[in-house]
């Protein structure tokens, strides 16, 4: 649908029917936008307008005598209009005091879980934060330890001195002496680096590294064949807020709010759809049937990557209904994000594992 073909008058009045179904969730009125302009335009012009909108399909009216209200395309289009005011006119509209994170632990699930209660609290809607995948973030220094039967502990201090531990399985038993050479070897020739790298270039060297290293390159690549399987490439998600979307069950279709709160629970595949929509747009919105996904049809997605230095490593955003105060949350997500991205990067003060 081109939006180009809007004439400036059509603009107008569809960006304030949308902001005041926002405001209300009821029909909105011929009658009542005219007075809302003070009469500039009459009643019947806009009528006529909002009847060509509805031939659009920005807006339609549930029933004959009712007024109308915007559909996912005229929310749409409300928000692209939104998006440069609230990105670039206001960029300090939400500040994020120093006090209300902490990195005293210095891992960066507790950052993450943090910065999802923030968001939550500000917005009052669902949040969420896709935290990296370790084998994707770049290290300073790793550690495994061996743990009960078959399980190994990975623990990472990334570039930006945070800490991140995960526990896997792996096919072949190994030795606590054998976890401490592979992580020495590691860490002497791939500090910077990440996991995936490592495994990539010992595929590509090992007739070589196998003639200087023998077994220990073999046990290497057994190791991070098991942490690299693709059922152990999961990222995690850290959500807050559930129960404020309870709060609001009146936006939503019962049966199909019943769905989202069962992707809530399984957060993994919570996860996987919110990651694969990471992208390189400073703030991104979707709404409703954009996703095509019957469960959050009813909602609407806001959502902002964070990263260190050129690296993307996840994103955060708000999960609520399609009647969000974009102009509030929009902001709200894009300096959440950029303060994180801020706080991970002056993060320079190392630690020993």
């Amino acid at each position: 649908m081109s939006y180009g073909k809007l004439e400036n008058k059509e603009k107008i009045i569809l960006n304030l029917t949308v902001g005041v179904y926002i405001q209300t969730g009821k029909p909105v009125s011929s009658g009542y936008l005219a007075q809302k302009i003070n009469y500039k335009v009459s009643a019947a012009t806009v009528r006529n307008v909002m009847a060509k909108l509805e031939e659009e399909e920005y807006l339609y009216q549930p029933h004959t005598s009712a007024g109308r209200i915007p559909t996912d395309e005229g929310i749409r289009f409300y928000v692209n209009s939104l998006l440069n005011e609230t990105l670039y006119a206001t960029p300090e509209s939400v500040r994020i005091c120093p006090e209300e994170l902490s990195v005293n632990s210095g891992e960066l699930d507790s950052l993450l879980l943090q910065v999802s209660q923030i968001l939550a609290s500000n917005s009052d809607n669902l949040a969420f934060v896709i935290s990296p995948h370790i084998s994707q973030v770049n290290f300073d220094q790793v550690k495994f330890v061996k743990l009960k039967d078959n399980k190994v502990m990975i623990v990472l201090l990334s570039t930006f001195n945070l800490v991140q531990t995960e526990i896997f399985e792996t096919q072949t038993l190994f030795t606590q002496n054998e976890l401490d050479r592979a992580a020495q070897y590691i860490n002497q020739n791939f500090r910077g680096k990440n996991l995936t790298f490592i495994r990539d270039y010992l595929f590509r060297e090992l007739p070589w590294l196998k003639m200087k290293y023998e077994d220990l390159v073999e046990k290497m690549i057994a190791l991070l064949k098991s942490y690299l399987s693709p059922e152990n490439e999961k990222s995690r998600i850290f959500l807050q807020g559930t129960a404020r979307l309870l709060d609001k069950a009146e936006l939503f279709d019962l049966q199909k709010l019943k769905s989202l709160f069962q992707n809530v629970e399984e957060k993994a595949n919570l996860a996987r759809l919110l990651s694969d929509l990471i992208s390189l747009e400073r703030v991104k919105v979707i709404i409703g049937s954009e996703l095509q996904l019957p469960e959050i049809a009813d909602c609407s997605l806001i959502l902002s990557p964070y990263g260190y230095r050129n690296q993307i490593l996840g994103s955060l955003g708000i999960i609520g209904p399609k009647r969000l105060p974009y102009e509030k949350v929009i902001p709200l997500v894009d300096n959440v994000a950029r303060y994180l991205t801020r706080i991970i990067t002056i993060l320079e003060k190392g630690v020993e594992l």
